[in-house]
């Protein structure tokens, strides 16, 4: 049986290290990921975002497994998306906006646990909100919020709980975006 070489992920955790609460040191977690057998673990910021390899190649079972080791070793319950590096690049590659004429902070993703049905979205009058604007791509959603998130109407419209209820959801900045498809495009040391 030939063993698979180490592919690349991005871990994306949901609302954790906000404002004091939900804390999960970045130490931690790649010592968590080490010992769960995940190779080349670095971490990007304090906000729930880690890079590492494995053999493993199901995405959801890498997710479900890393929630429950943080389950355990945290004690609380963290929502875990796990993507690979081509679908990272995918995403930045894709993006409907003029990412390289924009701030980072005026253009964000968020990634979903699944595929987003486009009629989730109807609800939202999408003319009401520019200069706003949002687009949604392969279980990801872009938005552009010229005055940055903090301020935006439209990302307040769009975090009603009940346009994506049942679906995992987490949003990163367009920095993190491209820093995660590119710390996952670097091959690891063999």
């Amino acid at each position: 049986m030939t063993r698979m070489s180490p592919y690349p992920y991005a871990l994306l955790l949901r609302g954790v290290n906000v404002g004091g609460h939900r804390k999960v040191p970045m130490a931690d977690l790649r010592a968590l990921l080490a010992e769960l057998g995940h190779g080349d673990v670095r971490t990007y910021l304090q906000s729930g975002n880690a890079v590492f390899t494995s053999a493993e190649r199901d995405e959801e079972a890498l997710a479900s497994g890393i929630g429950r080791a943080i389950e355990r070793h945290f004690g609380f319950t963290v929502d875990c998306i796990v993507r690979g590096g081509p679908y990272l690049r995918a995403v930045k590659d894709d993006c409907p906006f003029p990412a390289a004429e924009l701030e980072g902070r005026q253009l964000h993703v968020t990634y979903f646990s699944e595929r987003i049905d486009p009629v989730r979205l109807a609800p939202i009058d999408a003319a009401a909100f520019l200069p706003e604007g949002f687009r949604l791509g392969e279980r990801a959603l872009y938005l552009y919020a010229p005055d940055g998130l903090g301020r935006s109407k439209l990302a307040e419209a769009l975090a009603r709980p009940s346009l994506f209820k049942g679906i995992v959801a987490t949003t990163r900045n367009w920095n993190t975006v491209a820093k995660l498809a590119e710390l996952t495009a670097e091959t690891p040391d063999a």
